[in-house]
């Protein structure tokens, strides 16, 4: 796939990971498309949706040369990472979560930090909540922590070769495997955390994996 686009040199590939989330997708990628930062393709990956997500997609795909997208079978979402990240053109890749949004520096303000600081390899934080603060805790699914607290993972922003070198995520994990990716990266690489809140994270959407582990975890 990578040789169809050897022609392309996208400085970033943003990396859109998507299950049946056709009433949030226009404000994702609008977003993304609004960034200031304009050096980037958008690889959305579709895990098998069976809602109307292709034909909003489609629209973006006609009239945008820096959209692709990948439909596969329901194989949740590591797997479905995994496919964009070996996909991916870019130097750089990023993450959004197909029920969130960039603010339209959140690409710049991140570009400019790993250009200024080179010998650094992976950056994440940066993130504004909206709704519920508190998520499950994944070294105790009974418990409940602040999410600044925790490791966003949408909030990635790496080298590619971070990302191939160390396999990816881990396709045995349906929740937390963006937190086991980083405890391998910072095994090996430089990791920094950065602080300017650029990622809006709605944590609002009723069937997403950090509301339905809750929801399990009360009727246990």
């Amino acid at each position: 796939m990578l040789e169809l686009y050897k022609n392309k040199n996208p400085f970033v590939s943003i990396i859109l990971t998507t299950y049946n989330r056709g009433n949030y997708l226009n404000r994702c990628i609008d977003s993304v498309l609004a960034q200031s930062f304009k050096d980037f393709e958008l690889i959305i990956v579709d895990d098998g949706s069976n809602d109307n997500s292709f034909e909003i997609v489609k629209k973006y795909i006609n009239n945008n040369e820096n959209i692709r997208y990948i439909y596969h079978s329901n194989r949740k979402v590591s797997l479905s990472k995994n496919v964009g990240i070996n996909s991916a053109c870019g130097k750089y890749i990023a993450f959004i979560d197909s029920d969130d949004e960039y603010k339209n520096d959140y690409l710049l303000k991140r570009v400019e930090y790993m250009l200024e600081n080179p010998d650094i390899d992976l950056i994440d934080g940066g993130s504004i909540v909206i709704g519920d603060p508190y998520v499950t805790d994944k070294n105790n699914l009974t418990q409940k922590i602040h999410i600044h607290e925790c490791f966003l993972g949408a909030t990635i922003f790496a080298k590619k070769d971070v990302f191939l070198s160390l396999g990816g995520f881990d396709k045995s994990l349906s929740y937390a495997e963006d937190s086991a990716f980083m405890e391998k990266a910072k095994i090996t690489y430089n990791v920094e955390k950065l602080n300017y809140p650029s990622y809006v994270y709605y944590r609002d959407t009723p069937d997403s994996i950090t509301n339905t582990i809750a929801h399990i975890n009360e009727k246990i």
